[in-house]
């Protein structure tokens, strides 16, 4: 059996790699302590969709509507894709 690759087969593999070395990134960058003085104030928040319920967190208000504002952008450009992509590719 001969599986065929397509660019976007390629191009998720190649983000998924991409996004790891990000995370390894991260993490060495707070065991090395870069980026962060004396006194620097660290805020974090994040955002996760279990079905059609998002479930959104934060340190403070702010990181929290940064997070819903960004996971509001990623579920349009979702939809978007779901229903141009087939079209765009023939299908």
């Amino acid at each position: 059996m001969v599986v065929e690759w397509s660019h976007l087969s390629i191009l998720g593999i190649i983000l998924v790699f991409l996004g790891i070395i990000l995370v390894f990134a991260g993490i060495l960058g707070m065991i090395l302590g870069k980026g962060v003085g004396e006194g620097a104030k660290v805020e974090s928040g994040g955002l996760v969709v279990i079905g059609p319920i998002p479930i959104i967190f934060g340190t403070s208000a702010t990181v929290a509507l940064i997070a819903a504002i960004i996971g509001l952008v990623i579920m349009i450009l979702a939809v978007i894709l779901t229903l141009l992509l087939p079209r765009l590719l023939g299908g």
